[in-house]
């Protein structure tokens, strides 16, 4: 009896202190994972920090969103930079969270790991299955950020939502529309990205005119409201090239189009164009024109996708037309000899250009000719 006792005791000491390893083992691997998770976000948070601060250094400004007025690169470098940056983190916190929870079942179940054969089986046919929406999702999304396809705080079209981004997560992207809705869209779902904050936008304005106006005073006075926009101290700085008046756009039978464009900053579109809209529509007020009601005209089809950098002619240059007459034969050509005319020798090819005679010029108060005369210049009468 105090044999079993004491073998009880023993055993169950033994277990207690293989326990306590086990959980301070545990406790560790806790802690060292929490550790290095926190290691490895201050690494990548101080690398964002320090790029994005070299940006704005470079560029002179303190605010990132001062760097519009900046070149393209240095705003797509930070907006990328932080991008990848909370990609990143997510991965570190994900990959180190996988590997805690492998080891602590190692340290209570040894034998987990040989078993892992099996459960990579299972989790290959999950994948397979049920996960397999999750890795494209992941990739998808890794893509699209490497590719610079979009980035926080850009205004983009997913399809499925138009906003701006604010937040490009591991798996879903989320965007903020006009309306103040927060969309999250999958990244895996996301077919296209039409991105309008990179390189440059373009205002386009379709005035409706009546008939009966006139059409080269109308140009005239939108093309003048709009270079005086465009010179104005005020908006001068948003506005990347003058404006282009490309005509008459298209006839309905309720009206013609006048199409006017003009090339902005990305993100000073919407405020140029509302200015734009209220000067001509002053301009038009001076000269009395009624405009009708007409539908918005937008950039549709091959037509419109060939203006995309601008509605500016060809520059061509006249040829000079060169006549070619035969040459004097007969009476004709003794008559001019006669003259003293400058009558080139005629070439021996028919069709080669020809010397025009030059006129002769008679004193005022000349005789007039002969009748044998006015006969030997060829005209049989």
């Amino acid at each position: 009896m105090e044999i079993l006792k004491a073998t009880f005791w023993t055993e169950l000491g033994s277990w207690a202190v293989a326990a306590g390893w086990n959980i301070l083992s545990a406790a560790c691997i806790v802690g060292g994972a929490f550790l290095l998770s926190w290691i490895l976000r201050v690494v990548i948070r101080k690398v964002v920090q320090r790029i994005v601060s070299g940006v704005k250094k470079g560029q002179n400004v303190s605010d990132t969103q001062a760097l519009v007025a900046s070149p393209l690169a240095a705003v797509r470098l930070v907006q990328r930079t932080r991008t990848l940056g909370s990609v990143l983190t997510n991965i570190v916190n994900v990959t180190i969270g996988i590997i805690a929870i492998i080891l602590i079942l190692n340290v209570f179940v040894p034998d987990v790991l040989g078993s892992f054969a099996l459960l990579t089986a299972a989790i290959g046919a999950g994948l397979g299955f049920g996960a397999q929406n999750i890795v494209k999702d992941v990739l998808n999304g890794l893509f699209m950020v490497m590719e610079d396809q979009l980035g926080v705080g850009d205004v983009v079209d997913l399809g499925s939502a138009t906003g701006v981004v604010e937040a490009v997560g591991i798996r879903v992207t989320q965007v903020r529309d006009v309306n103040g809705t927060l969309w999250f869209v999958r990244n895996g779902e996301i077919l296209r990205v039409g991105n309008m904050s990179q390189g440059w936008a373009r205002v386009i304005i379709d005035v409706a005119v009546p008939y009966d106006v006139d059409m080269d005073a109308v140009q005239a006075k939108m093309l003048e409201a709009a270079n005086a926009l465009a010179s104005s101290t005020k908006w001068r700085s948003r506005i990347l090239e003058k404006p282009e008046l490309w005509g008459l756009e298209s006839i309905s039978a309720d009206a013609m189009v006048i199409r006017l464009v003009l090339k902005t900053r990305t993100t000073a579109k919407d405020d140029v164009s509302r200015e734009l809209r209220l000067r001509i529509k002053q301009a038009l007020d001076e000269l009395d024109v009624k405009l009708p009601s007409l539908s918005a005209v937008v950039l549709t089809g091959f037509d419109s996708a060939a203006s995309v950098m601008g509605a500016k002619p060809p520059r061509t240059r006249p040829s000079p037309t060169v006549t070619t007459e035969p040459p004097l034969k007969g009476r004709k050509a003794r008559a001019a000899a006669k003259r003293g005319t400058a009558q080139a020798t005629p070439p021996a090819d028919p069709g080669a250009i020809r010397v025009t005679p030059a006129i002769e010029n008679k004193p005022a108060g000349a005789a007039p000719k002969s009748a044998s005369e006015k006969r030997t210049d060829g005209d049989p009468t």
